[in-house]
């Protein structure tokens, strides 16, 4: 249903694989979009979209009601929103951000509680679906933040994905992200393992999956993950570095509350050597071949 907050303008920082359809959606429910970018590739992009380009994200922010971005790293995220030229130096208070990264859960309650000494409201506000849910608006979105502010969101969410989940406080929707992650990448190493196991007892590998697919084994990871590494293909749906990234966030954030997590640990190694044997660009799938790698000949 139409929302006054469609006739508001909004700001979008990010436009990668995951940002140029998400701010497509926005477009669509008749948003208007300004953004700010830092590379060619991306000013590109917002060309093309036909987003007004501003010269920095102050800029950006000056006018827009509501501020998303979606980049890589806590310290991108917090240069983006309070840094000298940053969204808190052009936003009025009553602007609301909308950060879709997947940071560290300390950094998303700091930069919550820096936006809202200047009267900022923030969510964060992780996502799940990878590029084909950000193109389709099928995304599951983890947000924390405070109810008000969710509520007043929701109808700018909802453009972006089929799941829209109000976790808890500030950093709750990161929190919720890094169990994603934890329990999605330990299922693609549990999947890399049985796949090599088949193998060496010459047993097919698409024969294995067909076996086990509606049994208690059977996942989402399963059907998507099994037979790429059955057909030995590593184009990257999601990059492996983007996971590893991530793992070492949950290990950062785990050892702070003095948490010991061994799956985690085990499953951090190995896309460790992953990215150390230069595949951080493929499909994290890939940790088949990190497998492979550490066998004695059969």
């Amino acid at each position: 249903m139409p929302d006054q907050r469609m006739n508001e303008p909004v700001a979008f920082l990010g436009l990668g694989a995951m940002g140029a359809p998400m701010v497509g959606h926005l477009l669509a429910a008749g948003c208007t979009v300004r953004t700010w970018v830092r590379s060619a590739a991306s000013r590109e992009t917002a060309s093309r979209l036909g987003l007004t380009i501003c010269d920095s994200p102050a800029e950006a922010a000056a006018g827009a009601g509501t501020v998303f971005t979606n980049v890589t790293s806590t310290d991108d995220v917090e240069s983006l929103l309070c840094g000298p030229r940053g969204v808190i130096a052009g936003a009025v208070p009553g602007t609301l951000c909308i950060d879709h990264s997947t940071i560290a859960p300390e950094g998303a309650r700091r930069i919550a509680q820096t936006l809202q000494e200047a009267g900022i409201d923030f969510l964060d506000a992780p996502v799940s679906g990878g590029v084909q849910g950000a193109r389709q608006a099928s995304l599951t979105i983890m947000v924390g933040g405070e109810t008000a502010a969710f509520d007043r969101a929701l109808p700018l969410l909802r453009l972006l994905g089929r799941n829209v989940h109000h976790v808890g406080p500030n950093g709750s929707g990161q929190v919720a992200k890094a169990c994603n992650q934890l329990i999605q990448v330990a299922t693609i190493e549990a999947i890399a393992e049985a796949l090599l196991f088949a193998a060496r007892q010459d047993v097919a590998a698409q024969s294995v999956l067909d076996a086990i697919a509606t049994g208690f084994a059977g996942s989402r990871m399963l059907d998507l993950m099994g037979p790429k590494m059955a057909a030995r293909d590593f184009t990257a749906g999601i990059e492996a570095r983007l996971h590893a990234k991530d793992f070492g966030l949950i290990a950062d954030s785990a050892r702070s509350v003095g948490l010991h997590l061994p799956v985690m640990e085990s499953v951090r190694e190995q896309l460790d050597a992953l990215m150390r044997a230069g595949l951080g660009a493929d499909d994290t799938s890939s940790l088949l071949r990190v497998l492979e790698s550490r066998q004695d000949p059969a």
